[in-house]
């Protein structure tokens, strides 16, 4: 039987693993990635460039062959299969005719929280799917769920809340556990920002013991638990100004049991009271957190400082046709210039960042970019950063 190598890699560095091995043409895209009981991910690659791969520089990573069987699409797509053969059947039962434009129809993507799956907004958009009796629990059956929602799009009020369609099920509250930390909330009133798995992870692993922290845009709780449940702050003062994600975000608290050391400022964060109290600051809003900035420089502690992390969408350059590409089929290029732009986002916040702690305190600030995180892509050529800022009086 075939075998192909693969790669194997933590859950925690997997996605980024696997863009870097797509922008280097490194990737077999005819075969899928694997997750593992163990809760590593496999990533096939091509043969022919095993010796190029660098291993020294990923983390926790191994080659290992696996048989192709393994990695089909067919295999790892056997629900979608199973969801077309059991729809086509239940189609022709009603005495209609299975056509392509139904096939299309069906959902590519799904997100599961818990016994609910959230279908994608572009699926069952086809009229006579309304006319079919015992469609969404056909569906969820085939799914594994017992409850099914489907996604519209988001809202435009400043919230992002989600517009979702509850179609099997009497309740929306959901809860999905990640990282130990268990998160319950409102799918048809809240978002769930499962990209950011990795940036959690990283807050998971900061040492904050002693350490006051402020949520400038707290949601549900998406970095405030991980700072409270696993970098043991000492303290995290919450902001959000959405009354359905501060529901959710008090239940949270008290299901991972960290109510007694986190405060909640609902309401506008630019009008937040507080000063002079923080050792860090978490500022986890795209495209853009630059209206918190003077708000991150009011409430860092003057005397000693702290912590400033950015979150911000950072656009790189196309640079295929251009001038700058030397290797475009290696892929090289293409990733010096994507962190030539997040270099420069980041020289620019830092300088701006010391402008604001400067005029607030008639004092120098020294910032230090002390590291740049890439968390996802957003779009094309467009990266979801994160910026650790060191701002220390001078």
């Amino acid at each position: 039987m075939d075998r192909v190598p693969c790669l194997r890699v933590s859950l925690c560095h997997a996605q980024r693993i696997r863009e870097d091995l797509q922008s280097r043409n490194f990737l077999d895209r005819s075969l899928c990635m694997v997750k593992e009981p163990s809760g590593t991910v496999l990533l096939p690659i091509l043969s022919s460039c095993l010796p190029q791969i660098e291993l020294t520089f990923l983390e926790d990573v191994t080659t290992v062959w696996c048989e192709t069987s393994v990695l089909s699409k067919k295999t790892i797509n056997r629900r979608s299969d199973k969801l077309q053969d059991v729809l086509q059947e239940l189609v022709e039962s009603h005495g209609e005719i299975w056509t392509k434009e139904l096939r299309e129809d069906l959902p590519r993507n799904f997100q599961r929280h818990g016994d609910l799956v959230l279908l994608g907004k572009n699926s069952f958009s086809l009229p006579l799917w309304n006319t079919i009796d015992g469609l969404w629990q056909t569906v969820a059956k085939s799914l594994g769920a017992k409850r099914l929602a489907r996604m519209s799009r988001i809202s435009n009020n400043g919230f992002r809340a989600p517009q979702v369609t509850i179609l099997l099920g009497d309740h929306s509250w959901v809860k999905h556990v990640d990282n130990g930390i268990t998160y319950e909330f409102d799918v048809t009133k809240c978002m769930f920002s499962a990209g950011n798995v990795t940036e959690k992870l990283r807050i998971a692993g900061f040492d904050c013991r002693g350490e006051t922290v402020v949520d400038l845009y707290a949601g549900i709780g998406y970095f405030t638990l991980p700072y409270l449940v696993h970098a043991g702050a000492a303290h995290v003062h919450a902001c959000e100004w959405n009354p359905n994600a501060i529901e959710a975000l008090r239940k949270n608290l008290v299901t991972n049991r960290v109510q007694d050391r986190c405060t909640i400022h609902p309401g506008d964060n630019r009008q937040l009271l507080l000063l002079d109290i923080a050792d860090r600051v978490n500022l986890g809003l795209i495209p853009s957190s630059e209206d918190g900035w003077p708000v991150a420089c009011r409430l860092l502690n003057k005397t000693t400082g702290g912590f400033i992390h950015i979150h911000q969408n950072v656009t790189s350059p196309n640079t295929i046709g251009s001038h700058e590409v030397d290797d475009v089929d290696s892929g090289v290029t293409h990733r010096q210039a994507d962190w030539k732009a997040f270099q420069a986002w980041a020289d620019s916040a830092a300088g701006r960042v010391a402008y604001l702690l400067r005029e607030r305190t008639a004092t120098w600030w020294k910032t230090n970019i002390r590291h740049i995180e890439r968390v996802k892509s957003y779009a094309p050529h467009v990266h979801h950063v994160v910026l650790d800022l060191e701002c220390r009086p001078a």
